[in-house]
């Protein structure tokens, strides 16, 4: 199997400053991905635009649209068509079939629907058949939704064990203080010992904003935890996909540190909406971070259960002084949970196997 890759294109990649479809720009992209998918490459597009290009669609009936939950609804819906017939189009240039997969941060919930969607991923990549994933705004609802498609793109890097994610924005990498400042410099290769993700943050701006720039960065930590090489570069550059796949010095490389097991990445997915919590001591805390020993979580360090929750959904873990140390996979409910709380020689509610810690 050739190498694989997540690439996720922002909107203001893909859209003019009219805020409609850039088609140039969207060429220049597709130009690129098609020759690394000719080459042997599997790629997999997360892409934005659908709202922005609903607009040209909708037009004037917009109007007719007095709720604005409703409105982004339409603009998503009629956007969508728009935003993939451009893409057939441009792929067919290149000899290349696409096929869209809309998703919602419920699929990611439930092993099951995550298994299916990872086969049917799986098996058009294998096909030569290049995904395009959105969320499916139609039917997301606030507390359904992801913070936004880099979140989307690292679930999905992590789901498919791609090689590498590439986010593409309209800067060309992580700055290591405000780009308007004199000396300010493009972090070519993130170096965990000596960048914090807050001081880069606090010190520094972007055409991503304050908040773009976190949520951006934290995504391309946690998904370079999982075992999977981050770039985080500008899409102008008409020749970024190249330099990418082969390792070349763009924008900022998050190495990729360690690996994990398919179970452990879906836990990861799915740490946003565990169903209850667990607090343990400090004794259990030091054991679960204890990296020369693969421990699982006891009850006798439990604390307290909070919430319900039955055999098979995931959980929180939280430390003494309430910080979110990771999830699992509880084994038993939570009736069982508090009933053996506490308890030596009882079975683990948590096996190493299905347990996720946050670094």
């Amino acid at each position: 199997m050739g190498e694989r890759i997540v690439v996720k294109i922002g909107s203001q990649v893909l859209c003019g400053a009219d805020g409609a479809l850039n088609r140039e720009v969207m060429a220049r992209l597709v130009t690129q991905v098609g020759d690394l998918v000719n080459s042997g490459r599997q790629l997999l597009l997360v892409s934005s635009g659908a709202v922005a290009a609903g607009t040209a669609v909708a037009g004037e009936r917009l109007l007719r649209i007095g709720d604005p939950v409703a409105r982004k609804q339409v603009l998503a819906a009629t956007g969508q068509v728009r935003l993939m017939e451009t893409y057939r189009a441009l792929f067919e240039e290149q000899g290349l079939p696409v096929a869209q997969v809309l998703t919602s941060k419920s699929d990611f919930q439930s092993r099951r629907h995550y298994l299916n969607m990872r086969g049917c991923i799986e098996a058009l990549l294998e096909a030569g058949i290049v995904p395009i994933v959105n969320e499916n705004d139609v039917v997301s609802i606030t507390e359904l939704m992801f913070t936004d498609n880099d979140e989307l793109a690292g679930l999905l890097a992590a789901m498919v064990n791609a090689d590498r994610l590439c986010l593409l924005s309209t800067v060309p990498g992580v700055y290591d203080g405000d780009p308007a400042e004199p000396g300010t410099a493009c972090i070519e290769t993130w170096d965990s010992a000596r960048h914090q993700l807050e001081d880069i943050v606090q010190r520094g701006t972007s055409a991503l904003g304050r908040g773009g720039m976190h949520s951006k960065l934290a995504i391309a930590l946690k998904t370079a935890r999982l075992g999977i090489e981050v770039v985080i570069a500008d899409g102008a550059d008409p020749d970024v996909m190249r330099k990418v796949a082969e390792g070349q010095s763009v924008g900022t490389r998050f190495p990729a540190e360690g690996e994990a097991s398919s179970t452990k990445r879906w836990l990861a997915s799915a740490d946003g909406h565990a169903t209850g919590s667990v607090t343990v001591n400090a004794g259990a805390e030091a054991a679960l971070r204890d990296r020369s020993r693969l421990a699982s979580l006891l009850p006798v360090g439990i604390e307290a259960v909070e919430g319900r929750f039955d055999s098979g959904d995931v959980i929180r873990i939280r430390g003494a002084d309430g910080r979110v140390l990771g999830c699992g996979r509880a084994r038993y409910d939570h009736e069982e949970a508090r009933r053996v709380m506490g308890q030596r020689g009882q079975k683990p509610l948590i096996h190493y196997d299905y347990l996720y810690l946050l670094s």
